[in-house]
């Protein structure tokens, strides 16, 4: 394989690795990406699998002690089965529709033209509930009735273009939940929510696994991990700040951006050769 067959693998780790934790929709931003750069095909939604499982051993890796500390002392510890049993409460809308959706999904909703009017309608939710909560002050608990309600909040996600992450912090943050509490639930949902759906993806498609991509794949993980680990360092500290309205106004410009150049692709005429 050459470098500049590496070249796809790394822009689309990078393009991962950045969107993935911010409410921006990291499959609408690979969907986009691929669309750019002519990367498709069977490769292209293996590689598309394989990076997000890079993202998410980002966050095993800088929350490792507190999952350690789970899986150690919930037998003695209620706080800690209490954790997991929100974590399981909110995972549970997702492994139910994604099992017998994923076909559906994959198959007709993967489109640019999709991507691009759920970032700008996901960027008006944004804006929408920022200031709706603007004069509330949030808690940082979760109880078990907000997880399911979150839980359902990231069934949204399964529309490329509206954020697995967007959709359960923003979803979070409406039902009363503090950002930097949001957003944290949100990355503990992310690890069973994204180790099951790239599990079963990854099965799926195990026939089309061949030597020739190990490479690729490789590239595009380690790009994908390492890009995570520095935005989610960075996200808690700034959404605790900031907010979210920088994420929205970006979701709405690059919808609106992405539709022109849909359209302009579109209209253009086909000149014969």
């Amino acid at each position: 394989m050459t470098v500049g067959a590496l070249i796809g693998p790394i822009i689309l780790g990078v393009v991962e690795g950045l969107t993935e934790f911010i409410p921006v929709s990291s499959t609408g931003h690979l969907i986009l990406a691929e669309h750019v750069v002519g990367y498709a095909g069977r490769q292209a939604r293996l590689l598309d699998v394989v990076i997000q499982v890079g993202a998410i051993l980002a966050i095993c890796w800088l929350y490792r002690s507190e999952l350690w500390r789970l899986a150690t002392s919930w037998p003695s510890e209620p706080s800690s089965r209490s954790f997991i049993a929100r974590i399981a409460v909110a995972t549970l809308p997702a492994a139910i529709v994604g099992a017998v959706a994923h076909d559906f999904i994959t198959t007709v909703l993967f489109s640019p033209w999709v991507v691009s009017i759920s970032l700008i309608l996901g960027g008006i939710a944004i804006l929408a509930i920022e200031r709706a909560r603007a004069k509330t002050a949030g808690t940082a608990s979760i109880g078990l009735g907000a997880a399911f309600g979150i839980g359902l909040c990231q069934l949204l996600s399964m529309i490329p273009g509206v954020s697995r992450s967007g959709a359960t912090i923003m979803g979070g943050v409406a039902l009363g939940v503090e950002r930097r509490a949001a957003t944290k639930f949100s990355f503990f949902l992310a690890i069973p929510t994204m180790f099951g759906a790239a599990g079963l993806d990854l099965f799926k498609n195990r026939a089309a696994i061949h030597a020739d991509d190990l490479l690729a794949i490789a590239v595009g993980f380690g790009v994908s991990f390492i890009v995570a680990l520095v935005v989610v360092r960075w996200l808690v500290r700034f959404v605790g700040k900031h907010g979210f309205g920088v994420f929205a106004w970006y979701r709405i410009l690059a919808g609106t951006a992405a539709l022109i150049i849909l359209a302009a692709q579109h209209s253009s005429p086909v000149i014969a050769a």
